[in-house]
């Protein structure tokens, strides 16, 4: 085994936050967890919630979710994972997630292009670096706001809407883009992968183009937190109309700060739901990669730097696929 994780970290997921009612944030470099308690169901706390998000008209995990990734909004801008620092004085700096995806995301120079929860801007406005013209869409409030002042300041190509995910052709326009982006930790926040399948082709033009890069499902199917380098199964693979429930007071980046809203639902998606929910849309898959390393400590204790911001297990990493990269084209 290895050691070396981020303090205050959590391995399960990274990054961003959505579910059916509002959805939102990406995991945006999307990053590092550890688990505080395992996921569980209809507990006496999460039914007393329900009922008060249930009073507000709010569906149950929406509310959870949003209210989760608007506390943790500061602390990811101050964090070094995030390097907001980096941006203002150097012009060519990108985030590690985009710099790691040049190979395969090819030029977009001159390209109009959607961030689907985007957070709090670093990969929108890096991708806006490469030459394109970038909306970003997400649903907290506080990380739109820090999102337009940061492009502001950098002078990016770059604005941001405040939406839910699945209301997101309504709010940017249908149609309209040559390219939406997807980060790493965004689509473990919705409850329906089909659904996000039919707002990446609504979104597009015919002939634009999806690209993708995610924490693989089997990753996040096994269980974190071990002493050990085993390799166990434990959460779901498949998308469950059941979320799972976590209670966790961290966050995925290394920071001091503890927060209220700690309760968040999440959802696995098998890599053949998130396929066939882009060919049921009426997209062509062009390129699917799983790669052996993701840019967050997500089995805590197994795993090492190899740079990059990218992190592998130290134990024969060929076991079990950390991430994947997947492009598609809207037909028509």
């Amino acid at each position: 085994m290895c050691g070396g994780h981020v303090a205050m970290g959590t391995g399960r997921r990274w990054w961003s936050a959505d579910r059916d009612a509002p959805l939102g944030p990406a995991a945006e470099t999307n990053r590092r967890r550890r688990p505080v308690s395992r996921p569980h169901q209809h507990s006496p706390a999460s039914r007393a919630t329900q009922a008060i998000a249930e009073h507000i008209g709010v569906e149950y995990y929406g509310a959870l979710n949003k209210a989760n990734w608007d506390e943790r909004v500061p602390a990811h801008v101050a964090s070094e994972e995030y390097a907001v620092q980096r941006f203002r004085p150097d012009p060519s700096f990108l985030s590690d997630v985009v710099r790691f995806d040049l190979p395969r995301l090819g030029t977009i120079a001159g390209l109009r292009g959607v961030h689907l929860q985007c957070h709090i801007g670093t990969d929108t406005i890096s991708l806006a670096r490469l030459g394109a013209s970038m909306t970003g869409v997400d649903f907290s409030v506080p990380a739109i706001e820090h999102a337009r002042g940061l492009a502001e300041a950098t002078g990016a190509d770059a604005v941001f809407v405040e939406s839910d995910l699945y209301e997101a052709p309504a709010a940017v326009g249908k149609g309209s883009f040559d390219f939406a982006y997807t980060g790493i930790g965004a689509l473990c926040w919705l409850p329906s992968v089909s659904r996000w399948g039919q707002v990446v082709a609504d979104v597009l033009r015919p002939g634009g183009r999806l690209f993708i890069r995610e924490g693989h499902p089997m990753l996040w199917a096994l269980e974190d937190g071990r002493d050990d380098d085993l390799l166990v199964v434990k959460y779901p693979y498949f998308e469950l109309g059941d979320p799972m429930e976590w209670d966790e007071d961290g966050t995925y980046v290394a920071t001091d700060a503890t927060f209220t809203n700690t309760m968040t639902h999440e959802w696995n998606h098998g890599l053949g739901e998130i396929v066939s929910a882009l060919l049921d849309a009426d997209l062509t898959i062009t390129g699917l990669t799983e790669h052996d390393s993701v840019p967050w400590e997500a089995l805590p204790g197994q795993m090492e730097r190899i740079g990059g911001g990218e992190w592998r297990l130290c134990e024969s990493p060929w076991r079990v696929p950390h991430s994947y990269t997947l492009q598609a084209v809207k037909r028509g």
